[in-house]
């Protein structure tokens, strides 16, 4: 049986999808850019967005019942790979050893004009 998860300290759905969707442990957390939960409005720089995507995916974590120490697998898409390093740095603060498995991907576009968006897969228990 799936569950959907759903809270307002992300941000809402731009689009037709969930937030995240959990199917007994698993949880299957969506794509998330850096948009501010509460303006809904990007915010500025890289810096800025990949902070952003990572406290946006932790607050989704959250509304299912995890962390983000139970991520295990992770999917970042980039509009320009030249940050791909700074994603690293930044991540080092969000995530501890071990890492979970990660995937990154550059792309031509992102929604909104994000410069970053990130997804995930989660187990709990």
């Amino acid at each position: 049986m799936k569950q959907i998860i759903s809270t307002p300290h992300a941000p809402a759905a731009i689009g037709t999808y969930s937030q995240a969707v959990r199917v007994n442990d698993t949880v299957y957390l969506s794509g998330q850019i850096g948009l501010d939960p509460a303006s809904m409005q990007l915010v500025d720089g890289i810096d800025a967005q990949i902070h952003q995507v990572f406290r946006n995916l932790a607050a989704v974590a959250a509304a299912a019942g995890g962390t983000l120490a139970d991520v295990v697998k992770l999917n970042v898409f980039l509009t320009d790979l030249v940050h791909f390093p700074k994603v690293s740095e930044i991540m080092a603060q969000y995530f501890s050893e071990p890492y979970p498995a990660r995937a990154a991907v550059g792309v031509a576009a992102l929604p909104r004009g994000a410069l970053v968006e990130a997804d995930a897969v989660m187990v709990l228990g």
